[in-house]
């Protein structure tokens, strides 16, 4: 997406859904957002076809809404994370003391806090460092787009996943600060299924959905 406005579109509609604003089975309508974005129809337009594109909303006859994900797709996404992610986990042990402790310092942050935006910015910018070390940007770009297709099961939604997941963030740092990149890749590779049953219980409890 190439236009400010329809990239500014797509980022505050992203932020709704996160926010609960915007619930799957919603409808998505270009006036509607347009109003509330305070955009014309045509950057709208293209932010609706770019979160159809990355699996955010799907088509239901003549209307585009926020998609369910069901527990397949979940395990699906889920496993390709737990092996692109973990590969990173094992290069990113090359990163500097100065980096991984300033990412150290900031989950600390985000733990004191508690949750909010600030967690969703740490939340990614810990995943798109661990990726990043591989040196590959296709494996970048994949895991980001991963990690949107499930953004809708923040801490909003799983709460009892904000502090696990800080407290597995800082073990990964650990591992990392230490060298240890096969324990590394283990600890990455916990809290990516950690993640993945957590969000597959509350599709059970919320949407009567089989756990397996």
């Amino acid at each position: 997406m190439t236009q400010p406005l329809a990239r500014q579109a797509r980022e505050r509609i992203v932020e709704m859904i996160l926010s609960g604003d915007l619930s799957a089975g919603d409808t998505l309508s270009e006036d509607k957002l347009g109003k509330l974005l305070d955009m014309s129809r045509t950057p709208v337009r293209e932010a609706m076809k770019h979160l159809e594109a990355e699996g955010l909303a799907a088509r239901d006859g003549r209307f585009l809404k926020v998609r369910h994900i069901g527990a397949d797709e979940v395990r699906e996404i889920f496993f390709l994370r737990d092996t692109l992610e973990s590969y990173g986990a094992r290069q990113a042990v090359r990163l500097s003391p100065a980096v991984l402790g300033a990412m150290r310092a900031r989950v600390e942050a985000v733990m004191a806090a508690g949750p909010g935006e600030e967690q969703w910015r740490v939340d990614d910018d810990f995943h798109r460092m661990i990726a990043s070390a591989s040196g590959n940007p296709l494996l970048v770009s994949t895991v980001e787009a991963l990690r949107l297709r499930t953004c809708i099961f923040d801490h909003g939604r799983i709460p009892e996943r904000f502090l696990k997941g800080c407290h597995e963030h800082l073990a990964i740092l650990a591992a990392l600060s230490a060298g240890q990149a096969e324990e590394a890749a283990s600890r990455m590779s916990y809290h990516i299924l950690q993640a993945r049953d957590a969000v597959l219980i509350h599709l059970q409890n919320r949407m009567g959905l089989p756990k397996s």
